[in-house]
């Protein structure tokens, strides 16, 4: 049967059209390359404190890096729960990330009297960004000027030196339970609804000490008005020189560094994590980054997905041990 030139044209558009169709419906469509919108990188706290400012710094160096601008939407709340839980539940292709404090990510769940809403399944690792110990601050009018004499004033009046954290089960609260099984003490904790509110009081004498990340403490200890003993990790920081590790005055295992670092839902696509992980490297790297961080009182650390697993599953391990020895729950 031979076929007419309307007929061939007519079915040459019916070919062209369809494959149009096909195309614009996304079967023969490629890819767009990673990333080709704005990333979102959701913060578990509120504004202000070092996981806000770990995500912020973070944010505006990666945008020109990786091509597309990089924000960060905090949703605090829940012990992290409810940024954790708008991660998870977001779609696994990198345009929704997690700015994550270790505290929240292997703290809480151990503590927590109730069945987190996640688990570390529902995340993959990406890149550490930001690592920054614990100082062991007190205000400047105690008689105590070392760890060796915070321990013997300790032992000589059991429970009458109080420590404050920023709530029952935090890294403040752990980081006290562990210095008190090390050093054979006995101390009163106070718990407060967040570093804040425990600062402003040990400013105003209500309690003896504390624990935490530098950064809300330095402009305090710069004045005089709270003197640090020592940091909680096994090297000293560069914006407290002075100021000897735990190591250094004989308690090697109190070492509770915190860390920041960057999930991603899991599921992710490989090439998506290796693009992340690859960038962030690249910013964490840069010279003005480090010493923007170290301005901070914390150190820029980058860690490539296998070594943060590796960090989460040791630290699970670690604290799970301070806390069932304390038998410590969050409220």
């Amino acid at each position: 049967m031979k076929t007419t030139r309307k007929q061939f044209n007519t079915l040459m558009f019916a070919v062209l059209g369809g494959g149009a169709a096909l195309a614009s419906s996304g079967a023969w469509a490629q890819p767009a390359a990673y990333p080709a919108k704005p990333i979102t990188m959701v913060v578990p706290t509120a504004a202000g404190g070092t996981t806000d400012l770990s995500a912020r710094m973070l944010a505006q160096a990666l945008g020109p890096v990786i091509g597309q601008s990089v924000v960060a939407d905090n949703k605090g709340g829940g012990n992290g729960n409810i940024a954790a839980s708008v991660v998870k539940r977001a779609e696994p292709d990198g345009y929704t990330l997690l700015m994550q404090y270790s505290g929240y990510h292997v703290i809480s769940p151990i503590v927590s009297k109730q069945t987190p809403p996640w688990e570390q399944k529902d995340f993959v690792p990406v890149a550490n960004v930001i690592s920054a110990p614990q100082i062991i601050v007190l205000r400047a009018d105690l008689p105590i000027k070392t760890m060796a004499e915070l321990v013997a004033y300790a032992k000589a009046h059991p429970g009458k030196l109080n420590y404050a954290s920023s709530g029952n089960g935090s890294l403040q609260h752990v980081t006290g339970a562990m210095l008190e099984q090390q050093a054979g003490v006995k101390m009163m904790h106070v718990p407060y609804k967040g570093t804040g509110p425990a600062l402003q009081d040990l400013l105003g004498g209500q309690v003896d000490l504390t624990f935490g990340t530098a950064p809300p403490f330095m402009p305090h200890i710069q004045s005089g008005k709270l003197r640090v003993l020592a940091v909680t990790s096994k090297e000293r920081l560069p914006s407290l020189p002075e100021v000897p590790t735990t190591a250094e005055a004989g308690y090697p295992q109190v070492d509770a560094t915190s860390w920041f670092a960057v999930f991603a839902p899991a599921a992710t696509p490989k090439p998506v994590i290796d693009k992340l992980t690859a960038d962030i490297g690249k910013v964490v790297n840069q010279p003005a980054f480090k010493q923007k961080v170290q301005e901070q009182g914390a150190t820029a650390d980058y860690q490539n997905p296998q070594q943060l697993g590796d960090k989460v599953k040791s630290d699970l391990a670690r604290w799970t041990t301070v806390v069932k020895a304390s038998k410590i729950e969050a409220d």
